[in-house]
C-alpha cells in the first residue's frame, strides 16, 4: 500500500494529488518520488521520457514502487500523435483513417491493442481519444485527429474507442471538450473561440461527448477555447458553467475532469499557470496537466502553493479541492484493479509493430491503415516499377504532434523499392526545388493538409504541369480533388499509414 509521508497535512497532499506533471528524463528524478511519497498521485509520460519499450516497464515499475496506484497518464492517440513510438512512427493509424473505414468493432479493436500495448509498459491512463468534429477544415490543431467532420460518426467511433481501451484497462479521457473542431486557433498559442449557436453545440460539439459518456469514459480533458454561448467570459477549462454545469449536471458525467496542459498560451498567457490552476478546481476541474512544457520541480511547487494559498485565503473552498483529489484517486483505485504485471518488450509489442522493430505485416493497426486508403487512379496512370524521387512537402507540425516523428512514405517505399531517393522541400520555391532534384526519376510528391497551405498546393501545380505522372499522397485531410497519375489518400501521417500507402504505390 502507499504510504504517505508523516508531517505531509490533508491539504497539501490534496494539493498534490491533483497535479499531473510530468519530468525529464527516462528514469523518475529523486524529486518526483519524493513528491509521490508526499501525495502526488499523477505523473505524466512524454516523447522526452521514451527510450525503448523495456525502459518505460522499468520507469512505471519505479514509481509504483514508491506508489503503487500512480496513475502514469500518456498522450497516445495514435496516427500522427504517438509518444510510445515518437521516433519510428506509430503501429495504429489515427482517428480520421479509422473514421474513413466507418467499422466501430474495428476502431475498438485499435484502441484495445493500443490499450493492452500501453498496460503492458505500466501506463494506464491514456489522455485519449479526440471527441472534436473537424467541422473547420482550416482547423490548424485538430484535423486527422478527429473521426471526421459527421457527427454521429465520430460519436459512435468515440465510443467504440472508449470501450476498446478500457477493455485493456487502460482509462480513457475523451477530449476536448466541448469540443474543438470548429477553430482556426490552436491553443497552443493563442486562445481559439468558437461561436456558434447554443443549438448547434447541442446538435454537434456535445454529441460525441454524450456517447463518450454512455460508454463509460473514465476522464474527459477540457479545452482552452473560449465559447460565448455557453460562456462569454471563461474559457471552458476555467469555466464553472461549462465544466459543473453543463458536463457534471446537465450531461451527467460523473467521473474525472483533466485539464487540457495548462502551460498551453490559451491560459499561461492570460492567466498564468498558477491563477488558472486555481480557476480550473474551482470550476469542477479534478486534475490539472502540466509538464508538456514545464516538467521541474518547482513547478509542481509553484502549483501545489498556489492551490493551498486559495483555499487558506477563502478562494478556493477547501471541499471542492477535496473532492477533485478524491476523484483522481476514485480513478487511480480503478486502474489498481485493472493493473496487470507489465509484459516483456517483445510480448507487449509484438502483434502490431514497434520502435523495437517488430513486424507490423499483420497487426491490426496495419490491417486499418490499408482499408483506409482511398486510391485514385488517373489519366496518366502508369504503374511504378523503378525507384521513384519521393518529394516530401513538409510543413511545420502543431505541438500536439511534435517534429520529431519522422513522417512520409520514403523510408517504406524504399524496402519495397530499393534505391528510392527523397528530399524535404518548404515555401514558395518548393515545387521547381523537387522538380529539379529528382531529375529523370518517376516523382512521388507526398503532402498532409494541402488544402491549407498555398505554398503546398503551388508545388503540386508546378510539379503536375511539368511531370502528368506524379504520384500524389495526401497525408492530411483530403478536401481537394484526387490530383496526379495515382492520389492516395491515407487519412493520417502514421508509420503504418506510410507503409499501405508504399504498398499501394509499388503494388504490392
Amino acid at each position: 500500500m502507499t504510504t504517505i509521508a508523516s508531517g505531509t497535512d490533508t491539504l497539501t497532499r490534496d494539493a498534490l494529488a491533483v497535479l499531473q506533471p510530468g519530468f525529464t528524463g527516462t528514469s523518475a528524478p529523486s524529486w518526483l518520488l519524493r513528491r509521490l511519497g508526499e501525495g502526488l498521485a499523477s505523473v505524466g509520460l512524454f516523447g522526452r521520457n521514451i527510450a525503448t519499450p523495456a525502459q518505460v516497464a522499468a520507469l512505471t515499475a519505479q514509481l509504483r514502487a514508491e506508489r503503487d496506484d500512480v496513475l502514469v497518464a500518456i498522450d497516445e492517440e495514435g496516427g500522427d500523435v504517438t509518444r510510445l513510438e515518437v521516433r519510428t512512427g506509430s503501429s495504429f493509424p489515427g482517428n480520421h483513417a479509422l473514421g474513413a473505414v466507418d467499422d466501430t468493432a474495428l476502431t475498438e479493436a485499435v484502441a484495445h491493442e493500443l490499450g493492452r500495448r500501453l498496460a503492458a509498459c505500466g501506463v494506464n491512463l491514456n489522455w485519449a481519444p479526440s471527441a472534436d468534429i473537424n467541422s473547420n477544415v482550416d482547423n490548424p490543431v485538430i484535423g486527422v485527429r478527429s473521426f471526421g467532420a459527421d457527427t454521429s460518426l465520430v460519436a459512435r467511433h468515440t465510443a467504440a474507442y472508449v470501450s476498446g481501451l478500457q477493455s485493456a484497462g487502460v482509462a480513457a479521457c475523451t477530449k476536448h471538450f466541448p469540443g474543438h473542431g470548429d477553430t482556426a486557433v490552436d491553443s497552443h498559442h493563442a486562445m481559439p473561440r468558437i461561436d456558434a449557436e447554443l443549438s448547434v453545440l447541442e446538435s454537434r460539439e456535445l454529441v460525441p461527448f454524450r456517447a463518450a459518456i454512455e460508454a463509460g469514459t473514465r476522464a474527459v480533458m477540457s479545452a482552452h477555447i473560449l465559447v460565448p454561448a455557453l460562456d462569454p467570459v471563461h474559457p471552458a477549462t476555467l469555466s464553472r458553467r461549462i465544466l459543473t454545469g453543463l458536463l457534471r449536471e446537465e450531461l451527467g458525467y460523473d467521473g474525472l475532469i483533466v485539464t487540457d496542459g495548462m502551460e498551453m498560451q490559451a491560459i499561461s498567457a492570460t492567466y498564468g499557470i498558477e491563477r488558472g490552476s486555481v480557476l480550473a478546481i474551482a470550476a469542477g476541474a479534478d486534475a490539472i496537466c502540466v509538464g508538456g512544457g514545464l516538467s521541474d520541480e518547482p513547478t509542481v511547487l509553484r502549483l501545489r502553493d498556489a492551490l493551498v494559498a486559495a483555499v487558506r485565503s477563502g478562494e478556493l473552498p477547501e471541499e471542492r479541492l477535496a473532492d477533485a483529489a478524491a476523484r483522481v484517486r476514485a480513478l487511480a483505485a480503478w486502474t489498481a484493479s485493472t493493473q496487470t504485471t507489465p509484459s516483456t518488450p517483445s510480448s507487449a509489442l509484438s502483434s502490431a509493430g514497434s520502435a523495437a522493430g517488430s513486424d507490423a505485416s499483420t497487426g491490426v493497426g496495419l490491417v486499418a491503415a490499408r482499408r483506409a486508403l482511398k486510391v485514385t487512379r488517373g489519366a496518366h496512370f502508369a504503374p511504378v516499377t523503378e525507384a521513384p524521387y519521393v518529394a516530401a512537402f513538409t510543413p511545420v507540425a502543431n505541438i500536439a504532434v511534435g517534429d520529431e516523428t519522422p513522417w512520409g512514405v520514403a523510408a517504406e517505399l524504399r524496402r519495397l523499392l530499393p534505391g528510392t531517393e527523397t528530399g524535404s522541400f518548404t515555401g514558395e520555391r518548393a515545387g521547381a526545388e523537387a522538380l529539379a532534384a529528382a531529375g529523370s526519376r518517376r516523382v512521388v510528391a507526398v503532402v498532409r493538409d494541402a488544402h491549407r497551405h498555398t505554398w503546398m498546393a503551388e508545388a503540386l501545380d508546378i510539379l503536375l504541369t511539368a511531370r502528368p505522372d506524379t504520384v500524389v499522397v495526401e497525408m492530411g485531410v483530403p478536401q481537394s480533388p484526387p490530383r496526379g497519375a495515382l492520389h492516395i489518400a491515407t487519412h493520417g501521417a502514421a508509420r503504418v499509414c506510410g507503409l499501405a500507402a508504399a504498398e499501394a504505390i509499388a503494388g504490392a
